[in-house]
């Protein structure tokens, strides 16, 4: 009987022991730094909610399809938009951070033009984004060539788009000094 009762207890322990470490495991203990936490609970909630972590009991069962604020807050994106608003848009990412317009002409000539914007930081600088543009030219045949061009029209679509974002930036700087330091979107409540 005792040598039962020792096995079954062997037996619970080691459960025990590997379900501990698994939890362990998955993340129940994470070292912190303390000084980057603050102290006051309402400031903790306010952190924490800001970084989109924890929940609100007022949003439990409802359905929604998230809130994606990062394309209508970066200016570049916001810019890049204003001044391809000309041409039709085939795919728009912004997690993929790309634009590509549809094939598009300016008259019912053979020549269409596709342009790609490919982000490659947030910040406004000369390097934060790369202008593609492709030339499609096609016979009467409907056999097509298309063609990578580089030329001043590149450069010109990227500083415009680079100077518009500045503004907007700028805009932007303005309406939060004027909400005391708080970003307002029109139109939308926190």
């Amino acid at each position: 009987m005792i040598n039962i009762f020792k096995i079954k207890t062997i037996r619970l322990l080691s459960i025990f022991l590997a379900l501990l470490i698994l939890l362990n495991a998955c993340g129940i203990y994470r070292k912190t730094d303390a000084r980057k936490i603050p102290t006051n609970a309402n400031e903790r909630i306010k952190k924490n909610m800001e970084e989109g972590r924890g929940f609100k009991l007022g949003n439990l069962g409802k359905k929604s399809g998230g809130d994606f604020q990062f394309a209508s807050s970066n200016p570049l994106w916001r810019a890049a938009l204003e001044k391809l608003d000309f041409a039709p848009l085939n795919n728009v990412d912004y997690a993929g951070g790309i634009i590509v317009t549809d094939w598009f002409s300016d008259n019912n000539s053979n020549e269409e033009i596709k342009i790609t914007i490919r982000f490659l930081t947030n910040e406004i600088r000369s390097d934060a984004i790369d202008v593609i543009i492709h030339k499609k030219i096609c016979d009467t045949k409907n056999n097509c060539k298309i063609n990578k061009i580089e030329n001043t029209i590149n450069t010109e679509i990227k500083f415009a788009i680079l100077k518009q974002a500045t503004l907007i930036d700028n805009e932007d700087l303005k309406t939060i000094k004027k909400n005391n330091g708080k970003y307002k979107i029109p139109g939308k409540k926190f």
